[in-house]
């Protein structure tokens, strides 16, 4: 039985290494692609070859100097909105999730069935009057412009309303006991209950906002409001590819996230289990 148990454990361990390999190895070919010159690239495409005297770390030094530090610009700009979007995202989802689970009130139901909706919508559907109306409040070209109608994120609200349905009231009732509010229930006792959801969705909305371009193209006009996904495509033109800056700045475009899983990784996969079973 034993013998059995050790030969299934090689086995899974087996393929999960193989499609681990398999996930990485466009990144593998990413990164060793970034220290060759970019006509390389355009000679040979990506190869898995290892030529070191063309190795440099040239195109690296373009992330500062290229257009003026461009690169920095659409970085700090991802950056600034990632992380206005997920602290907003974070705030006001939770609070709505933890109030449709522990409160009943007239409409709740309704609420919620709303959210799911709206879960349902694709984001493209709903670009013309979002347009229209950041537009009507002069947010063009700004970060508000971007983060605003994702200050409140659906699939935010759903996944903390599941999680907090499967915490105990009992919590809520001592505190009310000992005289606390219902706002410093849900900061003080509640909260930290939730961290596991918190970090799971912080990873969720971090690389939903890192990597979103669609919203960001349309809302953002001048070069250097535009985030990091928008400027990178950028390089792409009709007239030419600049693949130098291009293969080190999607390298390290992957930085940020790989910061944020690493820091959130042990809630992330408590929160997602939790999450997957509260109803």
């Amino acid at each position: 039985m034993k013998k059995k148990k050790i030969g299934l454990t090689l086995v899974s361990t087996l393929i999960i290494a193989i499609f681990a390999v398999i996930a990485l190895m466009p990144f593998f070919f990413l990164l060793i692609s970034s220290f060759k010159p970019g006509s390389e690239m355009i000679r040979n495409g990506l190869q898995f070859k290892f030529d070191f005297e063309n190795y440099s770390l040239v195109n690296y030094r373009l992330i500062k100097t290229e257009r003026d530090g461009i690169y920095i610009k659409w970085y700090i700009n991802s950056i600034v909105i990632m992380l206005i979007q997920v602290g907003t995202g974070l705030f006001f989802s939770s609070l709505v999730g933890y109030g449709l689970a522990k409160y009943r009130f007239k409409g709740r139901n309704l609420i919620f069935l709303l959210v799911l909706v709206v879960m349902m919508v694709p984001v493209e559907i709903l670009i013309l009057p979002l347009y229209k109306e950041i537009n009507s409040f002069h947010l063009i070209d700004t970060y508000l412009g971007v983060v605003l109608p994702f200050v409140v994120p659906a699939t935010g609200i759903f996944f903390f309303r599941q999680f907090a349905s499967g915490l105990p009231s009992e919590i809520m009732e001592s505190g009310r006991i000992d005289g606390c509010g219902e706002f410093g229930i849900f900061f003080k006792l509640m909260m930290p209950i939730m961290l596991p959801a918190y970090g799971a969705m912080t990873i969720l909305l971090a690389m939903g906002s890192w990597n979103s371009m669609v919203w960001p193209m349309i809302v953002l006009r001048t070069s250097e409001m535009q985030t990091l996904p928008i400027g990178l495509q950028s390089l792409l033109t009709p007239y030419g590819n600049n693949y130098d800056l291009l293969l080190s700045g999607a390298v390290m475009s992957v930085l940020p996230i790989m910061v944020i899983f690493l820091l959130n990784q042990k809630t992330f996969i408590a929160g997602m289990a939790a999450g997957s079973v509260k109803g």
